[in-house]
């Protein structure tokens, strides 16, 4: 059996090429790149044409560039690129157009074409400004080509490029400026045309006048209410936000009205049974001895100011207005009354009041009482039989009322269910602390106790000037 010689296979490539072609094509590209490169500029052009008439139908404010409220930056450099070209492609060609059709001097000519398309860059912020410069100029313009002769056939009195650029202007003034305005600008637009034409002797005006009138009109028209359309939706938005506020405030109401009544129908109703069971027990029970006749007095009283307190907070609560409430608020003037029931609980308290405070703000007496309450109510709740020291005094200087409340550590077994608690308390002083303007200092002490110290302002601080923008 004769052997086969083996034949080298040849190089795998596409199919339909020889191996000595393959290497020099050049690679296939992916079959899915072209149609992705697609997709990606037809979403580009979408996002694109979205993002041009949201800024269409959106108004701005005086003195603000169009376009200048929108988010994309190549859509707010349009309007400046737009302006850029109408200048730098009107300007010379109105230039030669006068010079050589209409025989306007060359020095006129330039200064008579820059006043008719520069002012377009202006237009950008400052429409109707910018309407006032050109229009005066294509007037200007009609009446020196007048002097100067207009040839037969040649437009006037306007020239094909101030229709361009007075096209161009009139869609940055139905941008910006109100119906009313439009309408004055339109009729001036069409004043000045007639009167032209009216008593103008120049020959070929070709109907130019009307055209501008027309065409203006239309530009006029469609910017003005693409603008109006802007508004009515940014005010459909404010009321929607009112609306809104409004929904929020009215659930805020009647939150604060459940609140009210489950603390009446919870909280009130077990306060009550305490005050009469404290009353009654004296008489209920015989034999008692005097400190324990004392303790229940104390419980009793205890009891009803907490619960007169607590009505407080209902009359708050199912009101609107917190002007509504008619019992006058605690202060400084009842931290001895507190401290003593303070003491009767079984907590030893040293009270440093000031003998002179002077005026104090209704605001800072609340909130010196209410941080006094709260950090009583904490030594009691987390420091049984600690020593606490209260002190109210004012600064060196009478500006500050300083309040502080300091305990030591625990004498007494603490009850587990007050080893930790929910923060509200210290939220609350600190809050009010610094709706007054104050300033609070709260934290533990090396030997474990517990310091809450507080500087309220006795004066008001003065009002800081309004600071005053550009107009």
């Amino acid at each position: 059996m004769s052997s086969v010689p083996s034949v080298p296979l040849p190089p795998k490539g596409p199919p339909g090429l020889s191996p000595v072609d393959s290497p020099s094509l050049p690679p296939r590209p992916a079959p899915g790149g072209v149609t992705a490169s697609a997709g990606r500029v037809r979403r580009f052009t979408r996002e694109a044409v979205h993002a041009v008439g949201v800024a269409l139908s959106t108004p701005t404010e005086p003195g603000a560039p169009l376009f200048g409220q929108v988010s994309s930056r190549w859509v707010r450099l349009t309007p400046y690129v737009l302006a850029v070209a109408f200048v730098v492609s009107l300007l010379p060609v109105t230039v030669v157009v006068l010079v050589n059709d209409y025989g306007v001097n060359g020095g006129v000519a330039g200064l008579l074409a820059t006043a008719q398309t520069a002012p377009l860059l202006m237009a950008v912020s400052r429409p109707l400004q910018a309407w006032w410069v050109v229009f005066a100029a294509d007037v200007l313009g009609a009446l020196v080509a007048v002097n100067t002769g207009v040839p037969e056939g040649r437009p006037w009195p306007w020239t094909p490029m101030a229709v361009v650029g007075y096209l161009g202007l009139m869609l940055a003034v139905g941008l910006r400026e109100q119906r009313r305005t439009l309408m004055s600008v339109w009729l001036v637009t069409g004043a000045a045309g007639f009167a032209f034409e009216l008593f103008g002797e120049a020959g070929g005006g070709g109907g130019v006048p009307l055209v501008l009138f027309v065409l203006s009109g239309v530009v006029l028209l469609v910017t003005g209410m693409l603008r109006e359309r802007g508004d009515a939706q940014r005010r459909l938005v404010e009321q929607e936000t009112i609306s809104e506020a409004e929904r929020s405030r009215r659930t805020l109401l009647e939150e604060r009205a459940r609140i009210a009544r489950e603390l009446h129908d919870v909280v009130a109703h077990h306060m009550s049974v305490i005050t009469v069971q404290a009353d009654s027990a004296p008489y209920r029970i015989q034999g008692i001895p005097d400190a324990a006749r004392e303790e229940f007095s104390s419980i009793a009283a205890s009891a009803r100011e907490s619960l007169a307190e607590m009505r407080r907070l209902l009359t708050v609560l199912r009101s609107e207005n917190v002007e509504d409430e008619r019992a006058p608020q605690p202060g400084i003037g009842r931290v001895q009354q507190l401290v003593e029931a303070t003491i009767r609980a079984g907590l030893p308290v040293e009270l440093s009041l000031a003998a002179d405070l002077g005026p104090v703000p209704q605001a800072v007496d609340l909130s010196a009482y209410r941080i006094v309450q709260e950090g009583l109510a904490n030594a009691v709740r987390h420091a049984p039989g600690a020593r606490t020291r209260v002190s109210v005094s004012r600064s060196p200087n009478l500006e500050w009322l300083i309040v502080l409340v300091v305990n030591g550590p625990p004498t007494e077994p603490i009850s587990p269910l007050e080893t930790s608690g929910t923060g509200h308390g210290l939220i609350g002083m600190r809050e009010r602390v610094r709706l007054t303007g104050g300033r609070l200092d709260t934290g533990p002490l090396p030997d474990g106790g517990f310091r809450v110290a507080a500087r309220l302002p006795l004066i008001a601080p003065l009002p800081r000037p309004a600071r005053r923008g550009l107009s």
